[in-house]
């Protein structure tokens, strides 16, 4: 596949790191494991962050998430990146200090975002996620714990246009993360009741361009690389965070290096290319937590890789209850080959909801001047 919209786009620059292509992977739970990442970077370039971590769980040193935190050889030596989720500006001044002089993962991040975009109704009925810009004195505070702690390492804010079109807080939160000392802040184009429904608003991310000196980062429905290029001709930011559009298509990676380098070429694998990814993922996700486990966990993944193409019931069924690789391969070896389904490019892929009322903690509204931690906020176990 070849697209006409080519347009070179400059590398990101944060702090001293250097992103090039200036394309991140967005945290998505139960998703940006160590294999999808490794197998994500195989295909281009850029900053691929891990799963989201709670810094409560971090600095108690909670297992399961010291494993989650780990890096891999590969990430050790290209950069490996955080994303954190606190609502302490203590907490989450010890959890950075651990990433940074500790090493807990292995080894020290080249990155560290901070997580106020998650629209959860378990997260905001706290105050925390997409809820907590709101409370202005208490956003600056725990940016400003997170920038110190890290020292030279970059710091960056990730957030929502604001909890709903009443008590809109991005452009305050990019002018705090600025005077803090953040290098960068992404934006996803929709307000928190809207969760992932409807059409992102690109608009905001344009405004917040014009706002700030420091690098605005692009995020919602970039399905296909020529969107991120769309978005970046038509915001002025300078790069894009990738979430729902990779899944069951890593190789948008290498779609999205070519269009950056302003380079035409697009990837449209047969089923049977398709196919050799999905094992190769399923082979990953065996080699870090053993044959049972790595396909259980794959099988979440079948319907995305199989998105748009004609394959049976049955077979997709089987997919879905995949217990070993064998089996795997001997499934997918039953699968005809087809061209890629150009029908689906472009279309919404992962979760999709309605919009409904943010849930926040009573009086959550009335102060935005309020420097305390929400009460309860803290959440015990990483991953979102």
């Amino acid at each position: 596949m070849t697209s006409t919209l080519a347009p070179a786009v400059a590398p990101l620059r944060l702090g001293p790191l250097t992103v090039d292509p200036a394309v991140v992977l967005a945290p998505m739970a139960g998703i940006t494991n160590p294999a999808f990442r490794t197998l994500c970077r195989e295909f281009g370039a850029g900053l691929y962050v891990c799963e989201m971590i709670t810094t409560r769980a971090l600095v108690e040193r909670n297992e399961r998430t010291l494993r989650m935190i780990r890096a891999t050889p590969e990430e050790a030596a290209a950069g490996f990146s955080v994303q954190l989720y606190g609502v302490d500006p203590a907490t989450v001044g010890r959890a950075v200090e651990m990433l940074v002089d500790e090493e807990v993962a292995g080894t020290r991040p080249a990155h560290v975002d901070l997580n106020f975009g998650c629209p959860v109704p378990k997260v905001t009925r706290k105050g925390g996620g997409s809820a907590l810009p709101w409370r202005r004195v208490l956003f600056r505070d725990i940016v400003r714990a997170a920038v110190r702690a890290a020292r030279d390492v970059p710091v960056t804010v990730k957030t929502r246009i604001g909890i709903d079109a009443d008590h809109v807080t991005y452009l305050d939160a990019g002018r705090i993360a600025q005077d803090e000392g953040a290098a960068a802040i992404t934006l996803h184009g929709r307000t928190a009741d809207q969760l992932y429904s409807g059409t992102a608003d690109w608009a905001p991310i344009a405004r917040l361009v014009e706002t700030v000196d420091i690098p605005v980062l692009g995020n919602g429905d970039v399905w296909e690389a020529d969107d991120a290029l769309r978005l970046v001709a038509r915001t002025g930011c300078a790069g894009v965070v990738i979430g729902r559009g990779c899944l069951g298509r890593p190789w948008l990676f290498g779609d999205l290096a070519a269009a950056f380098a302003g380079e035409p070429r697009r990837a449209l694998p047969t089923l049977r290319e398709v196919a050799a990814v999905a094992y190769r993922h399923a082979q990953l996700l065996s080699e870090g937590q053993g044959e049972l486990h790595g396909c259980t966990d794959f099988r979440k993944h079948v319907a995305w890789y199989l998105k748009g193409f004609s394959v049976g019931s049955d077979v997709r069924r089987a997919l879905a209850m995949v217990s070993s690789l064998d089996e795997l391969a001997g499934l997918l070896d039953r699968i005809e080959d087809q061209p890629y389904p150009a029908a689906v490019l472009g279309g919404p892929r992962g979760r999709t909801s309605s919009p409904r009322p943010v849930a926040l903690p009573e009086g959550w509204l009335a102060d935005r001047d309020d420097p305390r931690p929400p009460a309860g906020a803290e959440l015990e176990t990483s991953g979102g």
